[in-house]
């Protein structure tokens, strides 16, 4: 092997990169060098080409063993917690002052002999030699997050401490539980209230229909922040924010300023707005834009309204205060809003994180605080409700990025790496690759801030979601980075500290009481579901994805611990599935469903056949059930076609049927009663009887 290239590689191994990797057809492929060279210096590693390879991989191994510790540890309940320190012999005899800070505030402190603790490795590094000793902290830990300083004679190490369980929430009696709910993207969700899309309160109303049936749960994508003017990005996958709520679904009726400000009244009221809504209403696609200026004319006026009562301004600043991440998220889209242009053309100061007064309208700042609160004031009186019913409630999806010029981006700069993309290597389906077009956590950024960003994102939706799907949960292990000027071809993967994150993960799912799925679907290396199992976290069954090789044995049989449903967002809805398989495939599934008692008799007919596959995946040991409900009326029509961006209206499509129309239709009441009873009954082997159409 070259030297040069050995060096890059050993390079690129300190870093967390992948040199190689397996195809989707299962070939290897190895990355091209000034891919490498690229993603490390997205990484920031200290070179510019590849003559500074050599010095680069001496500078970051003599930095990686000045660092005497890692910055984060994981600590197992039960289990006594440990940290590795990595000391220059001088001080390995040394004692060291060890001072714990407990997240409740208690504070520990002792001193400890160095010496008496044995090396476990040792290396010399620049002529300096080292040992690696192991710091046993004393008593188990309780659950939360924890500080440690070790000071030292001119050395201080400082440790983030996760103390979580080994594995993720699951409810009570969750083994015996068969849970079922329905799925739609909320700005699909149609009804005579709604305007340009739905809304929080048709959100609601379809959870109480869903109760209604004996169903927990009602899905749909993120509601996130978004750009829905300048820069124009309504796609729920490429947010502004993954800390902040979308105010385009607040429900306006449900402001209290509504009922005391007469002039928002008479402009609701007037001809020309109601006119203007019924355009919304009724046009098939969702005009983002539109619908966002005409709320926004409603809701600016409820925000000046807001300042002149007193008892209501007093509770937004009462919020604002104890959520100050709130306001700077105010100014930042306030700032925006008078640059009239994006974060990274700003000055140097405001790039940087500093806005002054003078950068932003001040009735802008307070609009859009005032939207955030009203987005927590309506999504927490949803959450309140589902808790009082004790239901399971909403099932929230947690995307995996965040716009490259959104603020996350731009206040957390340290956790992000700004000179790569996310995306995904070429396949079958995308022969070309994908990129995601938005910048990957930084591994390492990530980890020194201790998690911060991370774990405010999960909070986010963990304090309203009775279950949180984790998008391409693969990125807790691995994701496929795509250094700028490169194609998806050329991409690498990149790892990370899966096991931090799942700690994190299993405490705060502990924390808020919310069932974890991990969307694990397509090319998965092994390694990921069986941390998924020993996490608990749910896995995705997907009814496509799970057929054999062999048509007429039928799709795999559920885990136990998964959330099965027919398709996805980004799949064809089950008739256009069942159109574009060929003959044999139908076939097959067809006496599959036969031979489980799902089907009279075989037939190729759609609406039987998906009423065959709803009961199969109903009856099944699947403890989390989803019905797609545009299956229901053999929608054919995707919500998105990966991989498009002009070419298809995604994250656009109304609903067909509204929500006052499709929960009156028998024959969906009907299948929606059968899966009811099926997911309510106790299983039994064997083949289950047919429940007559």
């Amino acid at each position: 092997m070259d030297k040069q290239y050995d060096m890059l590689r050993r390079l690129s191994g300190m870093y967390g990169l992948q040199t190689a990797y397996r195809e989707a057809g299962g070939q290897l492929r190895l990355v091209p060098e000034q891919t490498l060279l690229a993603a490390l210096q997205a990484l920031g590693a200290p070179l510019a080409g590849p003559a500074d390879v050599p010095g680069a991989l001496r500078q970051s191994r003599l930095e990686q063993w000045q660092c005497c510790c890692e910055p984060v540890v994981v600590a197992r309940k039960d289990r006594p917690a440990n940290i590795e320190l990595r000391l220059p012999v001088r001080l390995s005899k040394s004692r060291a002052y060890c001072r714990l800070e407990l997240e409740n505030g208690e504070i520990q402190e002792w001193t400890c002999d160095l010496a008496l603790l044995s090396p476990v490795r040792e290396a010399t590094v620049e002529r300096v030699n080292y040992q690696v000793k192991q710091l046993s902290l004393p008593g188990n830990l309780p659950l939360g997050y924890h500080r440690c300083t070790i000071t030292m004679p001119g050395l201080t190490c400082r440790v983030m401490l996760i103390a979580a369980p080994q594995q993720a929430y699951l409810p009570p009696g969750e083994a015996k539980k068969r849970l079922w709910g329905v799925f739609m993207p909320l700005y699909a969700l149609r009804s005579g209230h709604s305007w340009a899309a739905g809304d929080i309160a048709d959100l609601e109303q379809l959870l109480h229909w869903t109760w209604s049936l004996g169903g927990s749960i009602v899905g749909t994508l993120p509601l996130l922040a978004a750009f829905l003017d300048e820069p124009f990005s309504p796609s729920p996958y490429s947010p502004a924010s993954r800390l902040f709520w979308n105010e385009f679904y607040l429900d306006i009726t449900a402001v209290p300023e509504l009922k005391l400000c007469t002039v928002a009244q008479s402009l609701l009221n007037s001809a020309s707005f109601q006119q203007d809504l019924v355009a919304l209403r009724q046009a098939p696609l969702v005009d983002y834009r539109r619908g966002m200026a005409a709320k926004r004319r409603i809701l600016e006026l409820l925000a000046q309204y807001c300042t002149r009562v007193p008892a209501r301004e007093a509770k937004l600043q009462s919020w604002a205060s104890a959520n100050p991440a709130a306001r700077d998220y105010a100014r930042f889209r306030a700032t925006m809003e008078k640059q009239h242009t994006v974060w990274p053309q700003w000055s140097n100061r405001m790039r940087n994180g500093v806005l002054k007064p003078g950068d932003y309208e001040p009735a802008n700042e307070h609009y859009h605080l005032y939207v955030q609160w009203l987005a927590h004031e309506q999504l927490h009186a949803l959450a309140a409700g589902q808790a009082k019913r004790r239901g399971t409630g909403l099932y929230l999806d947690l995307p995996l990025g965040v716009h490259q010029a959104g603020y996350d981006v731009w206040r957390e700069q340290q956790a992000f790496a700004r000179g790569a993309d996310c995306g995904a290597p070429p396949d079958q389906l995308n022969t070309l690759g994908q990129n995601w077009q938005f910048p990957p956590l930084h591994p390492e950024g990530i980890r020194q801030q201790g998690y911060r960003y991370y774990i405010a994102t999960l909070r986010h939706h963990m304090q309203h979601a009775g279950i949180l799907r984790m998008d391409h949960i693969m990125g807790l292990h691995r994701l496929f980075w795509i250094p700028k000027g490169f194609t998806a071809r050329d991409g690498v993967y990149v790892k990370y500290r899966s096991e931090e994150f799942y700690a994190i993960l299993a405490l705060e799912s502990h924390r808020h009481r919310t069932l974890l799925v991990g969307e694990d679907l397509g090319t998965v290396p092994p390694a990921v579901r069986t941390a998924m199992n020993k996490h608990k976290i749910y896995r995705m069954h997907i009814m496509p994805f799970e057929t054999g090789r062999i048509p007429r044995r039928g799709p795999h049989r559920p885990p136990a611990r998964s959330l099965a449903a027919l398709n996805t967002h980004d799949m064809p809805p089950f008739a256009a599935y069942w159109q574009q398989e060929d003959r044999r495939s139908r076939l097959g599934l067809s006496h599959f469903l036969f031979r489980r008692g799902w089907l009279p008799a075989p037939t190729g007919h759609p609406r039987q056949v998906l009423n065959g596959c709803l009961k199969h995946l109903a009856a099944s040991r699947a403890r989390v059930m989803l019905v797609d409900l545009e299956d229901l009326w053999l929608e054919t029509a995707p919500q998105n076609i990966p991989g498009t961006t002009q070419e298809y209206p995604n994250w656009q499509r109304k609903a067909n049927r509204d929500i006052e129309e499709f929960t009156e239709i028998p024959g969906i009441l009907k299948i929606l009663q059968e899966i009811n009873l099926l997911r309510k009954r106790e299983r039994s082997p064997g083949i289950t009887q047919v429940i007559p159409e």
